[in-house]
């Protein structure tokens, strides 16, 4: 299944929430939607869930306008919600059996996927539990059971590894690589961007309701690297015949120092090669160089005989954390 994001705009009065954007995402793969609080992502997927109609444009789940035909998109997505609805007197089964019951689920048929369900989630030993008791995890683990009861082909999922701790995001996560494997399409939203970087096959950056980057995860952090701006999806379509011209890739690298922290800075920026330098309060430098792979050694061979305290230094990769950042700087153009 293809679902298709086509030129959305979400106005209320005089403000635009979300700014006439587009992508699409499909079957077996996991979408990561990236964007800061009020960027649009909680509006464009309460429209994509048919939970509220845009002000333009559409969202087509394998050609099927969300617009025109709500009823027939409820059976086919799954959404999942930044917070799970507080029933105080609910028990989890409860919860759960009300809901398959709202999708039309009867008799055996709905007791053994609630069964298959509770035991997929790891709900089974709190099913009697009420959902005011519940840990915030186990109440993320109850809303995602919830998306899942009519078998949907799609997962929308508004934020649901915020809150969470470490352990519950890893489990959060092998899920959400089973559920893809299993053939759906899963857009995921969220601020947490190591999470969705080790998870996600593609990306799209939305910022004040405009779309920034759109792309494979992989050439996010190509064209990161390189200074480039990552193209919107429907740019990169055009670009299959035409040359590609490498600009030097700019490398970041950390410097641990014993002292001189500050005369160091100063040093480095004298290197024309060196595009940024930033001091934190551990001894450390962080740069990017904009030279080679074996300029690197000659780089910290020349501070070390300049008389430097170097007593480290390492490469690092650029993750999501950094694209994004760079690109909601205007670093990247």
């Amino acid at each position: 299944m293809k679902i298709q994001v086509k030129n959305l705009t979400r106005q209320f009065g005089a403000k635009t929430a979300v700014d006439n954007i587009s992508f699409e995402f499909s079957s077996g793969h996991i979408f990561g939607f990236i964007g800061p609080n009020g960027a649009g992502k909680t509006t464009t997927i309460k429209i994509m869930a048919t939970l509220d109609n845009p002000t333009k444009g559409d969202v087509l789940f394998d050609g099927v306008s969300t617009v025109l035909y709500p009823e027939k998109i409820r059976r086919i997505i799954g959404y999942m919600p930044d917070e799970l609805p507080s029933f105080a007197d609910t028990q989890v089964w409860e919860y759960l059996d009300f809901y398959a019951r709202a999708f039309g689920l009867k008799g055996d048929h709905r007791r053994r996927t609630l069964q298959e369900i509770q035991e997929f989630t790891g709900l089974g030993p709190i099913r009697d539990k009420f959902l005011n008791t519940l840990s915030k995890g186990m109440k993320q683990r109850v809303s995602l059971a919830r998306a899942l009861v009519h078998n949907p082909q799609v997962l929308v999922l508004d934020e649901p590894a915020a809150g969470l701790d470490p352990h519950a995001r890893l489990e959060l996560r092998e899920l959400l690589k089973i559920l893809a494997g299993q053939g759906k399409a899963i857009l995921l939203s969220s601020h947490i961007l190591s999470e969705l970087q080790d998870v996600c096959d593609g990306a799209v950056i939305i910022e004040k309701g405009k779309i920034l980057a759109s792309g494979v995860i992989g050439e996010l952090l190509v064209d990161a690297k390189h200074h480039k701006a990552p193209k919107p999806q429907e740019e990169m379509q055009q670009q299959e015949d035409e040359p590609i011209l490498m600009a030097t890739p700019i490398i970041t690298l950390k410097i641990k120092t014993r002292d001189k922290q500050d005369q160091l800075v100063r040093k480095l920026l004298e290197n024309p090669l060196v595009k940024h330098v930033e001091a934190n309060a551990y001894s450390e430098v962080k740069l990017e160089f904009a030279g080679l792979d074996d300029q690197i050694p000659m780089l910290i061979k020349q501070l070390l005989d300049d008389g430097f305290p170097i007593v480290a230094f390492e490469k690092l990769d650029l993750g999501l954390q950094d694209i994004f950042l760079k690109i909601t700087k205007g670093e990247i153009q």
